[in-house]
């Protein structure tokens, strides 16, 4: 987000992309090979020009190593001290551009990982919970600077063999440290929170789960909900999707009122047949 809140980018750098129709099929088909199945994700909000690109490209045109990572002509490059993003993408259906370049510096690299489920299958951490981050883009002409946060998923099985649905939010605290809720919901068993504190010297604090707060769904009727000791409100809705939401939510930490970044996943909407054969129409796939 940058810091006059008036802008905001999500990046997802997929190999294997859990999203992906093109993947699912292959599975379907027998084993398929995670690197065939790659996309840069690129949703820019806010007041201005907004785009949403993904498309998919295969092992052909792709290449990732120890501090590179490139997905047709966009690459991600680690360079010791800071993430360089160069962006060269086509929205879909309307195929408007994104083009320009986003860096982002960590306040404080983590080293941490945790299981998401009871078999291990599934993984998140936070590679850095607070950063700065510089936007320059050409195409839309766009330049911020603002609050950043990276982290990773990774997992050895199928999504819909492993969950049901999750809520998943982080907030930046008062003094510089940044609580991450995930709230993972299965029909006939209990639900898994995480709910952790990550401060700018590295250090984790696991914290108690809080009581949950009703949301409303989304228009697509995706039910979503919250995790807070105090009342919670949608600000401001990005995506809505029969599948995903995410929006800003306007919550209270530390006695202090702040946005908290929120997404919602239903996995049985996902890997419906009918959703996966609207995919191609958001996320085109070039092999």
């Amino acid at each position: 987000m940058s810091d006059d809140h008036q802008h905001g980018l999500t990046l997802i750098a997929f190999v294997g992309s859990v999203f992906s129709p093109y993947y699912a099929w292959s599975r379907a088909r027998g084993r398929a090979d995670p690197d065939d199945f790659c996309a840069l994700n690129v949703a820019l909000y806010g007041r201005g020009p907004k785009r949403w690109t993904m498309t998919e490209r295969g092992r052909r045109w792709c290449h990732r190593d120890a501090t590179t990572f490139s997905i047709g002509p966009s690459k991600l490059h680690w360079d010791g001290s800071a993430l360089n993003i160069q962006i060269d993408e086509v929205g879909a259906p309307l195929p408007r551009r994104v083009r320009g370049q986003v860096k982002i510096w960590p306040d404080q690299l983590f080293n941490y990982s945790v299981p998401l489920e009871s078999s291990g299958f599934h993984r998140w951490g936070p590679l850095a919970p607070s950063a700065r981050i510089e936007v320059a883009l050409q195409d839309p002409d766009l330049r911020w600077t603002g609050h950043a946060y990276l982290d990773s998923n990774e997992g050895d099985e199928p999504i819909e063999q492993a969950f049901n649905q999750w809520n998943w939010s982080r907030m930046a605290w008062p003094d510089g440290s940044t609580q991450v809720v995930y709230d993972m919901q299965w029909p006939a068993s209990e639900d898994r929170v995480l709910n952790l504190r990550f401060d700018r010297q590295g250090g984790v604090e696991p914290l108690p789960a809080e009581p949950v707060q009703a949301l409303s769904p989304t228009a697509w009727r995706v039910q979503r909900r919250a995790r807070s000791t105090h009342a919670v409100t949608v600000h401001e809705q990005l995506e809505d999707t029969p599948f995903y939401q995410r929006c800003w939510l306007r919550q209270r930490a530390k006695g202090v009122d702040g946005l908290a970044f929120h997404e919602t996943l239903s996995v049985p909407r996902l890997v419906s047949p009918l959703v996966r054969a609207m995919l191609p129409w958001r996320m085109p796939r070039r092999s």
